[in-house]
């Protein structure tokens, strides 16, 4: 079990993050239009995913706001923003703020998320939310970058979730 933190609180978060070299746990969860996504929708492409308590809460907006600017600059990216909001909350939120690039996904019915990815918080009252992280894969689902936020309402650092989807330079 993980313990970050929440305005100097600490707070703990159960399952197993995902670790570099690890292979992403398959997941189901739901879009802004009710419909089921699995990850292998996104297979043979790069993924983001940022998981976040909520695109209602500032920080889960203001990752969101970050990581759809961010979108337009890396090529065969697929950035997921995962939360517990519902369907209807996040295809509002989407409307609202002009979201294109990202895809908004609820884990209304994709409960294990929390657990598989290491996310769940379990402390009373947050339990049932999921603190925040950012996860790189590879074409294939391996995990490239992860991080778990030290603080719920922190930033992922993007730089460095995006250094591996970079392409390699070489010196001559």
């Amino acid at each position: 079990m993980a313990t970050v933190m929440l305005n100097g609180t600490p707070v703990s978060v159960g399952g197993r993050f995902p670790r570099v070299g690890d292979i992403a746990h398959s997941f189901m969860l739901v879009d802004t239009q009710l419909q089921d996504v699995p990850l292998s929708k996104f297979w043979g492409q790069r993924k983001l995913i940022a998981i976040v308590p909520s695109l209602d809460a500032a920080i889960g907006l203001t990752i969101a706001r970050r990581l759809e600017a961010l979108a337009y600059d890396v090529d065969n990216v697929v950035v997921m923003i995962v939360s517990v909001d519902t369907p209807y909350a996040l295809s509002r939120i989407a409307s609202t703020e002009g979201f294109r690039k990202i895809h908004l996904l609820s884990t209304l019915r994709g409960r294990d998320f929390h657990k598989d990815y290491g996310v769940m918080i379990t402390d009373i009252p947050l339990s049932g939310l999921m603190t925040t992280a950012l996860i790189t894969l590879d074409v294939n689902d391996e995990v490239l970058f992860a991080e778990l936020v030290k603080d719920i309402n922190s930033e992922p650092n993007y730089q460095d979730a995006l250094a591996p989807l970079q392409p390699a330079t070489h010196e001559l």
